[in-house]
């Protein structure tokens, strides 16, 4: 199983990106699915998650900004990002709990994608 992370870039202050995370690979199906960031230093942020039914999460930093959905049948988690400020520039990864043939959930991180905002 493979997460597969897109759609980073540079983008100057209140722009827009989008992200993808596409899921390929032998499994049953997919459960949470969601977005960290880690900008320069240790700690990875939770930046928002999206359960199996579409109830989402959201970071008090990027709600009202940030809109997390996903398509279940191309196995696709997407992070649409508006109003873009400098602090959101980070590396972000999808992560995603898959359950296996057996009925075990694994969970899963995407390469991470790069996300620079600066004028």
């Amino acid at each position: 199983v493979q997460l597969q992370a897109s759609g980073g870039g540079l983008v100057q202050p209140g722009g827009s990106l989008r992200l993808s995370c596409a899921a390929s690979g032998s499994f049953f199906s997919i459960n949470a699915m969601g977005w960290y960031r880690q900008a320069p230093g240790p700690q990875r942020e939770l930046v928002a998650t999206i359960t199996s039914g579409g109830t989402t999460t959201y970071a008090d930093s990027v709600k009202g900004r940030f809109t997390i959905s996903r398509d279940n049948a191309k196995n696709t988690v997407y992070l649409q990002m508006n109003s873009l400020k400098p602090e959101d520039t980070a590396v972000y990864y999808c992560k995603a709990g898959i359950y296996g043939p057996g009925g075990n959930e694994y969970r899963y991180w995407g390469q991470g994608t790069l996300v620079t905002v600066s004028s």
